[in-house]
């Protein structure tokens, strides 16, 4: 008997089920994520062209935050889309490199926020406990290096993936019982040993978020020492409000992230159903609720986005 050509088990499509269990609220669910999409596509967009078309926000904070509303629509984009194209038309084959694709950026977007996010910490750290130096190590070049690094890192994690994926013969099973295409949803299709897809995808991109979370904790740790030791309180309640809307979206962000990825390591004991509806809420609601934090949260970008709209500031939607 000839040898097994391996290569050639890898299907040249895959089907997405959907929510299975679920099959008949697929409508409803659909309208519901496609709403939420929208409204982050508009949200996100509108503090995108506020930051580009006002000069007085082109500061180091604000260009972060672009680069969080860039990131937060990459990781939307990369999945609702075809989503909806599921719930709606039936539409449920994905081509074997499409599904790669789409994996990849899914999780690129991911680990690119996460650096943002660790940059929007530091930031503030360095607004608050070394207010002299801010302006000079906080540039317009460092956020052009911060988006550099969070490229290429989160290409450098993420990319060994597809390959790590590539090499499995997956013997005709196609069928995954998602809503769309991530690493270990397409490994455990694969007739073979992914032993190795396992330990890579939970230890190198779980252990770089982590790391971020640590460095983004111990930067919070050194400004609420900083802040205990301001003199005044209006001058300790006015630097807190400074960072009371990056804490609520690092929340927002890694919160539903974590639970996600535990619950679908470790949890058996959760309904199916109820890992994906967390995986598909961990790509829509921190999109959807960061630029209505920041736009809440933040006087300049609230003012600019109300002039933006056409509201006086003081009859806008937040008051």
């Amino acid at each position: 008997m000839p040898p097994l050509n391996l290569t050639s088990l890898a299907p040249e499509t895959f089907i997405l089920m959907g929510i299975p269990g679920m099959e008949q609220s697929h409508l409803w669910i659909s309208i519901l994520f496609c709403s939420m999409y929208l409204a982050a596509l508009l949200g996100n967009g509108l503090v995108l062209s506020v930051i580009k078309t006002e000069r007085s926000l082109h500061q180091p904070m604000y260009l972060l935050l672009g680069l969080l509303a860039l990131a937060d629509l990459a990781l939307s984009t990369t999945t609702v889309p075809k989503m909806l194209a599921l719930f709606w038309f039936g539409m449920r084959e994905i081509s074997f490199g499409a599904c790669l694709t789409q994996m990849f950026f899914l999780h690129f977007s991911f680990s690119a926020e996460s650096v943002v996010l660790v940059a929007m910490a530091f930031d503030r750290y360095v607004a608050i406990c070394h207010p002299l130096r801010y302006a000079a190590v906080l540039t317009r070049a460092a956020v052009a290096k911060t988006a550099l690094v969070a490229a290429l890192r989160s290409f450098c994690i993420i990319f060994p993936c597809v390959f790590l994926l590539k090499r499995l013969p997956f013997c005709g099973r196609r069928v995954i019982q998602h809503t769309y295409c991530e690493h270990m949803g397409i490994a455990r299709l694969a007739c073979a040993d992914t032993s190795v897809n396992v330990l890579y995808g939970l230890a190198v991109p779980f252990a770089a978020v982590v790391l971020d979370v640590v460095l983004v904790a111990a930067s919070y740790v050194l400004i609420l020492l900083a802040l205990l030791r301001l003199p005044s309180r209006a001058a300790r309640r006015k630097a807190f409000g400074t960072c009371s809307s990056h804490v609520c979206v690092i929340l927002l962000f890694y919160t539903p992230a974590f639970f996600t990825v535990l619950t679908h390591r470790f949890g058996r004991a959760v309904p199916q159903r109820v890992h994906i509806l967390l995986a598909n809420l961990y790509v829509l609601v921190p999109p959807l609720l960061n630029p209505v934090v920041y736009s809440v949260r933040t006087r300049q970008i609230r003012e600019k986005v109300a002039k933006a709209l056409g509201l006086s500031p003081r009859r806008s939607l937040w008051g």
